[in-house]
């Protein structure tokens, strides 16, 4: 330690250990600190003189990128944002989903993301295509929801032709072997039965909502295969649905943390004048049907007193959800619903943190703070082009469910009250803070840029987005919650429903001025 120390002396006064010979640092190595007395008066907080003053990185809420958007000659929009990195996030989004299937067997686009990177005219496997990913350290994944079907990889920007390349041979080229198809089945119907033993209900609680609001049309069409359809599903149903669906026009391919340019290249180079498997007829069946709200309820009855078995098991519980009609993502109202949904917000009544996790919204101060019974209460907000559902899922016991649901009722009707100034820049500022985090992930991004630029041909950029939330006044809020209260609720309801209320009466209860639902006698209990 001495040796260090005396290193490290004959350093700092400028001479050397390792020779008598004196090594010139330049006059730095002479400057006196402000320990030895040069600038005695001066605090630490205080610039010193003669240093230049310091430029700092401001924060001015604007991304230095515009989303670029290209389409071309055959209608397909390309649009890409720039972002700093070695790795992209490129995909092809499309407009297909369950909401489309209308006239044909529920269950094709379910099929159709499980089928997804299996072999295609270039690749002769799904190993094949994964192991031209890895050569580019890339990964693939495709995800289909109501309305939108999306295809996406990320890897390597260096490899953005092979896999713009790989994308338009997945998409317009699959085979659709009958191994594959078969495979596909046996995922799915193992999918069912594991949707139906799974301890958390929320999948199917959302599947039964939507069926509930929506009913027999677009949206609340079943986005699962239903049983009944597994083996009816073969190739020449699923051309006859790709031939329709899969079409330029109904396409976005999107990238981010790649040059737009080169970007519309590869495109044009793989996605233009391509002729895909199933032919190239013009498609004459597009289902262009607008979603249709009809409000009604779902029940399924079951017994929920086995789900989890173990030391710990967890108590039967029985789930209600209760829905309004809202507003489509394209309207104005879409943000004050936003707003909403995140001052409800709510959760599971064993969550642990501070106001960041929501602590601090209405779920939690009027109703899991207040009913130690009930063990979950949470909002959900479904946006979609034409349409949107304001959800709240809330469990308990069975021998409390009407309680539960009048809990509920009262929650709805308090939307259309007095919103606090605080709780509402609280739920402002939690909903920015979200915004603005999500958007930090790449991928994250890139569904973004995609889904925004598929419905409207254009993206709205983070801090127009968090200029609109800022600009969310008490009276909004105020005046869509009203508006929506004047709707038909939704209803979906699993478990032990011996005590639940019957539809007519949840929706008086939302008619009425308190929530409350109508009193009910009963001679023998």
């Amino acid at each position: 330690m001495a040796a260090v120390v005396f290193v490290a002396t004959r350093l700092l006064r400028g001479s050397s250990c390792w020779s008598g010979s004196r090594l010139r640092f330049g006059p730095s190595a002479y400057r006196r600190f402000s320990s030895g007395g040069a600038y005695p008066n001066i605090p630490l907080s205080s610039p010193l003189p003669g240093v230049p003053k310091p430029i700092f990185a401001t924060v001015d809420g604007q991304e230095k990128f515009e989303t670029k958007v290209t389409t071309l000659d055959n209608g397909l929009h390309v649009a890409s944002q720039n972002k700093f990195g070695q790795f992209c996030t490129v995909g092809i989004l499309i407009n297909s989903g369950s909401r489309y299937e209308a006239k044909y067997l529920s269950g094709i686009a379910h099929f159709l993301e499980k089928l997804a990177f299996s072999s295609t005219a270039r690749f002769d496997s799904k190993d094949e295509i994964l192991l031209t990913l890895e050569k580019h350290g890339g990964i693939c994944d495709c995800q289909t929801s109501r309305d939108t079907t999306m295809y996406a990889v990320s890897a390597d920007s260096k490899g953005l032709d092979t896999v713009v390349g790989l994308l338009a041979d997945v998409v317009l080229q699959p085979r659709l072997t009958d191994e594959e198809v078969e495979m596909t089945r046996m995922a799915i119907q193992f999918e069912l039965e594991d949707l139906n033993l799974r301890p958390d209900p929320e999948p199917l609680l959302t599947e039964m909502i939507h069926e509930a609001a929506y009913r027999e049309n677009t949206v609340g069409l079943h986005r699962f295969c239903p049983t009944e359809n597994i083996a009816k599903i073969n190739r020449e149903v699923l051309h006859s649905y790709l031939r329709n669906y899969y079409t330029p026009d109904r396409m976005v391919l999107a990238g981010v943390g790649v040059e737009h340019e080169h970007l519309v290249d590869c495109a044009r180079k793989y996605l233009l004048g391509v002729q895909p498997a199933w032919g190239s007829a013009e498609a004459v069946d597009v289902d262009r049907s607008v979603a249709q709200y009809t409000g009604g309820i779902a029940k399924l009855e079951r017994d929920m007193s086995n789900v989890s078995l173990g030391p710990t098991p967890i108590p039967e519980l029985t789930h209600i959800m209760v829905g309004l009609e809202s507003c489509s993502f394209l309207e104005e109202d879409f943000i004050p619903f936003a707003v909403l949904n995140m001052m409800m917000g709510g959760g599971g009544s064993f969550s642990a943190g501070g106001p960041g996790k929501g602590m601090f919204s209405r779920l939690y101060l009027n109703v899991l703070n207040r009913h130690h019974w009930m063990y979950n209460a949470t909002s959900y907000h479904h946006s979609y082009e034409d349409t949107g559902l304001l959800c709240i899922h809330a469990s308990a016991d069975p021998r409390q469910v009407r309680e539960m649901v009048e809990i509920i009722t009262k929650e709805f009707i308090l939307m259309g009250g007095t919103v606090d100034a605080v709780e509402l820049e609280r739920a402002k500022t939690q909903l920015t803070s979200m915004l603005m985090m999500n958007l930090e992930s790449r991928p994250v991004i890139f569904e973004d840029v995609g889904r925004q630029v598929l419905a409207t041909r254009s993206r709205k950029l983070p801090h127009e987005l968090c200029t609109l939330i800022r600009n969310v006044k008490p009276e909004d809020v105020k005046r869509v919650a009203s508006k929506m209260l004047r709707g038909k609720p939704a209803v979906a309801a699993l478990g032990d429903l011996t005590d639940l209320p019957t539809y007519e009466h949840i929706q008086t209860a939302l008619s009425s001025k308190d929530g409350c639902l109508p009193r009910t006698y009963r001679l023998f209990r």
